[in-house]
């Protein structure tokens, strides 16, 4: 387990230890994940979102105050002033402090998959049950978990882990005992997640994975490392309030 930024101030670096060139930098209100080249994307992000090429990722901070009719206005115009290339770019916003982000890693012989995810839960939520809900206006993502797969996948194992993360964040949060305000009952998530996915698709990787669900190798990697980097970040918040 690793919060590699919890004690760098406003910059820091992480260089993957099983991905040769993918790297992950911390920026004042920034963390940047970039891959040594183009990945596959499939993304629920407010900026540079659906299945699309994508080079990088970034997870950008506002606060908790933060509303905004255009937020894929105001990520573009934060990549300008950064110097990050707008094209080919997932962004995600988040409300939580950025130190808190955690990054976990796993190899095997036919797959490597990098996890970092920033986690709060103030706004905790149970999926299907009855509870207020809102216009589609949109707000900071409260659980944002970025992906990384040097490997290759077909499109439907992409969306299959997705739906893996999705269930590993779920699965966190009844560990920890994170519940729906309104309601009382074990919270899903919240109602601001955000999840981007990237997959090298290198074809020195013989095996294609045409499934990603907890029954498969990768799945179970996906599932893994989420499960962890949530329950890592929310930790790491909760020790500094403490």
């Amino acid at each position: 387990m690793a919060t590699p930024f919890l004690y760098t101030g406003n910059e820091g670096r992480y260089e993957s230890e099983s991905w040769r060139g993918l790297k992950l930098v911390r920026g004042e209100r920034h963390i940047l994940l970039e891959a040594p080249a183009g990945l596959d994307g499939i993304s629920s992000a407010v900026y540079g979102g659906g299945m699309r090429r994508i080079e990088r990722m970034i997870n950008i901070y506002v606060d908790r105050f933060y509303r905004c009719d255009n937020p894929e206005g105001d990520i573009a115009e934060s990549l300008k002033q950064w110097g990050i290339p707008t094209d080919h770019t997932a962004g995600l916003l988040t409300a939580v402090q950025l130190r808190h982000a955690s990054v976990q890693e796993e190899q095997s012989g036919d797959y490597s998959v990098l996890c970092c995810a920033t986690a709060g839960v103030s706004n905790a939520a149970r999926a299907g049950s009855q509870r207020t809900t809102f216009r589609a206006d949109w707000t900071p993502g409260t659980i944002n978990v970025m992906l990384a797969v040097d490997g290759r996948m077909t499109q439907a194992a992409m969306v299959n882990a997705v739906m893996t993360a999705t269930e590993a964040k779920a699965a966190a949060l009844h560990d920890l005992g994170v519940c729906d305000a309104e309601n009382g009952l074990s919270a899903t998530g919240t109602t601001t997640d955000a999840v981007v996915l990237g997959v090298s698709q290198r074809p020195e990787w013989a095996l294609l994975h045409s499934y990603a669900g907890t029954a498969t190798d990768l799945g179970g990697t996906v599932g893994r490392l989420v499960y962890a980097a949530v329950s890592e970040s929310l930790r790491a918040a909760a020790a500094e309030r403490a």
